[in-house]
């Protein structure tokens, strides 16, 4: 089991929001349980927001007015008795509040509010929702996650995602068709978690390498290439000065090793080497670089983890283990160390 201050400093790391002045009070916190976490990061970025003010978009209205404007529905309004009382039906775009973006806001509050969270934290749930009158809730099924931000609502961006976290990760369905939030993300999401806490912990601590999770083109001399699936990396660690590449693959499964019916040992996850073997392989390296690859699991509570450290056609593959129920200053020194082995 993850402790509740881990998650903390994994969403921080993931989020580079939750290190700003606004949040550092939610840091000293207590928290019971990953819910009550997430409730307050998201009450605490609803309340940021507003002084910001909240995100206007142009919204399609349909309906008859006294004083036209927009485009006049003139067929409409001819089979509807609104010319009786002077009034044409119109369609126009009203700037509003009740933008997606805002929706997903308010969706969220209201199911936080029928949560296991403290009293207090629903109190000002409930002073946030005021602001929010003139929002429309979603159903929580039919929400679309597929965001386009621009530049008047990049701010939304962790909001959205945390957002996603509590709709996605802690909301669940009970025998009666109620629904409840569960006080651990599953790990599906804690899995998404892993990565992008690797990959913004690199990116904030050692800012003397170069940090990215780019894609991965196949190295094809003949076929048709889109075809082949997409080779996407979760983090890639890149040294100027000695021209070492460490390709890191972020793993959180249940279970790390494999074995077979009637086998003496465990061996590794024969689908995982094969995938940081290719990401390897199909690197366009140049001439003075070096790539070696790794696979970091999250570690279970099995008491066989995996650990090694091959040469593979020329190439450096290692496997190891992150252990994430621990300190969090040894979280960083494992992460560290890993960093050294690219940076000399």
């Amino acid at each position: 089991m993850i402790p509740i201050y881990n998650i903390y400093y994994m969403l921080s790391y993931a989020f580079r929001l939750l290190q700003e002045q606004g949040y550092r009070d939610v840091a000293t916190e207590d928290f019971h349980h990953t819910g009550e976490l997430l409730a307050a990061i998201l009450c605490k970025g609803v309340a940021v927001q507003l002084k910001r003010g909240l995100y206007h978009s142009y919204i399609r209205q349909e309906g008859p007015l006294a004083a036209p404007r927009g485009k006049l529905e003139i067929s409409a309004s001819l089979k509807t008795p609104t010319l009786y009382k002077k009034q044409l039906i119109c369609t126009y775009d009203e700037f509003s509040p009740n933008a997606y973006l805002n929706r997903i806001l308010k969706t969220t509050l209201l199911i936080l509010l029928r949560a296991d969270i403290s009293k207090e934290r629903k109190k000002a749930i409930r002073k946030l929702l005021v602001y929010f009158a003139q929002v429309d809730p979603l159903k929580v099924q039919n929400i679309n996650w597929q965001m386009q931000y621009e530049r008047n609502n990049q701010t939304y961006r962790m909001l959205i995602e945390i957002c996603r976290l509590i709709l996605q990760g802690l909301l669940q369905s009970t025998a009666d068709g109620a629904t409840r939030i569960m006080h651990y993300l599953d790990d599906m999401h804690l899995s998404k978690l892993y990565e992008k806490f690797i990959l913004g912990y690199y990116q904030h601590e050692h800012p003397e390498m170069q940090v990215s999770a780019p894609q991965i083109a196949w190295q094809v001399t003949a076929g048709n290439s889109a075809l082949l699936p997409r080779m996407q990396t979760d983090v890639v660690l890149y040294s100027k000065q000695n021209g070492k590449r460490l390709i890191i693959d972020a793993k959180f499964y249940g279970s790390n090793l494999q074995k077979k019916a009637y086998a003496v040992r465990s061996t590794l996850l024969s689908a995982h080497l094969y995938q940081i073997f290719t990401y390897v392989k199909n690197w366009p390296a140049t001439p003075d670089e070096s790539v070696a690859g790794m696979l970091l699991y999250a570690k279970t509570d099995a008491d066989e983890q995996p650990e090694g450290n091959y040469i593979i056609s020329g190439h450096p593959i290692s496997v190891t283990t992150l252990d994430l129920s621990g300190k969090f200053q040894d979280i960083a020194a494992k992460l560290d160390a890993i960093a050294t082995q690219v940076t000399t």
